[in-house]
C-alpha cells in the first residue's frame, strides 16, 4: 500500500478476493498504519486470546458441569451465564461468549446440537390480499393502554394457533402472559375451534387484556368477554412475545409435523421445559417462578 498499489491489484497478485484485503487492513492495522508484522503479532494475540475464552470453562469443573447440564435442557449460552451468577451471587462467572467458544472447541462440540437457534436467511414472503374478510367490530392494537404496551402490569396476554396444519387437522391454540413470558398451549380438534381453546386455558386466571391478529378463527372473540385488541393486518411482529414462543415450541414440534403424534401431556412436558429456562428479561429468573409469584399472592 505504500508503494501506492490498489488493494484490487494487491488481490489479484495474493489470488484473494479484494474484500479479504479490505478486512485484513481494517483488522490488523495499527493506528490507520498496516505493518505485515505488527498485524501477524496482532493475529495471533487475537487467536490466543479466544482460545483462552473456551477454555475459561474447561479449566473450572463445576462451571463445565454446569454448563454442560444446562445445555442439555435447551438453555442458552446467555441464560446459562446469567443464571449461573445469580445461582452463586457472583461467586461464579462466566462470559457467554466463553461458552460459544467452549462449545466450538473439541470439549464442547458434541453439545453443540443443543443450541436452540440455528441462523439461516428466511425468504421474503409476497404480501396477498386477504380474502377471507374483516372480523366485525375489532379494535386494533393503536388502542391498547399503554401499560400494555410497556408490560407494566401482569394479566395481559397474547394468543395464537400454530396455524393450518400441512396434514392433519389438529392444531394448538397457545397464549403468553406479556409480562412473565409464561406459555399456555391447548391442543384443538380444528383451527376454527381457537376460542375455545383461549378459553379454557384463560377459565381460571385473572385476565386484564387479549391480543390477537386477524385470523378468520378469531371472528368469535366476543365470546370470550375480555376486551381484545388486533395486530394490525401483515403484522405479526405486533404480537411479537407469541410468535416468539411459537418459535421455541418449534424447536420440540418441527414443521409438518402431525399433531395427532403428540398426547396434551406431551404439549405439557414441552411447554414446563420452556417456562422454566431463565430469561435475561426477568434478571434470568424463569417465566414460572415470575407468574406464579404473581398467581399465589
Amino acid at each position: 500500500m505504500k508503494k501506492g498499489y490498489s488493494q484490487a491489484a494487491i488481490a489479484s497478485v495474493l489470488r484473494r478476493n479484494p474484500s479479504s484485503i479490505s478486512r485484513e487492513l481494517k483488522l490488523n492495522s495499527i493506528n490507520g498504519q498496516y505493518d505485515p508484522d505488527n498485524a501477524q503479532h496482532k493475529a495471533y494475540v487475537k487467536r490466543k486470546y479466544s482460545k483462552y475464552q473456551g477454555m475459561k470453562v474447561r479449566g473450572n469443573p463445576e462451571i463445565e458441569t454446569y454448563v454442560k447440564e444446562k445445555i442439555r435442557l435447551s438453555w442458552s449460552p446467555e441464560s446459562i451465564a446469567g443464571r449461573l451468577r445469580v445461582n452463586t451471587d457472583g461467586k461464579l462467572s462466566i462470559h457467554h461468549t466463553a461458552i460459544y467458544k467452549y462449545l466450538y472447541s473439541q470439549y464442547g462440540q458434541s453439545l453443540c446440537k443443543y443450541l436452540r437457534y440455528k441462523h439461516y436467511r428466511r425468504k421474503k414472503q409476497k404480501k396477498t390480499k386477504d380474502l377471507r374478510g374483516a372480523i366485525k367490530d375489532r379494535i386494533f392494537i393503536d388502542q391498547r393502554p399503554e401499560d400494555v404496551n410497556q408490560r407494566e402490569r401482569f394479566w395481559d396476554f397474547e394468543g395464537d394457533t400454530l396455524g393450518y396444519p400441512k396434514s392433519g387437522k389438529e392444531t394448538i391454540a397457545g397464549l403468553i402472559e406479556r409480562k412473565s413470558r409464561y406459555i399456555l398451549i391447548k391442543k384443538i380438534k380444528r383451527l376454527r375451534r381457537a376460542i375455545e381453546g383461549f378459553n379454557r386455558l384463560l377459565q381460571s386466571l385473572p385476565v386484564n387484556s387479549l391480543t390477537l391478529d386477524n385470523g378468520r378463527e378469531n371472528a368469535r372473540f366476543k365470546e370470550l368477554d375480555i376486551p381484545t385488541y388486533f395486530c394490525h393486518p401483515y403484522s405479526s411482529w405486533e404480537k411479537g412475545a407469541i410468535e416468539n414462543a411459537f418459535g421455541l415450541l418449534r424447536e420440540y414440534i418441527p414443521k409438518k409435523t402431525r399433531l395427532e403424534n403428540y398426547t396434551q401431556s406431551d404439549l405439557d412436558a414441552i411447554v414446563k421445559i420452556i417456562n422454566n429456562r431463565p430469561r435475561k428479561s426477568l434478571g434470568f429468573r424463569a417465566p414460572k417462578e415470575v407468574f406464579e409469584e404473581q398467581l399465589f399472592k
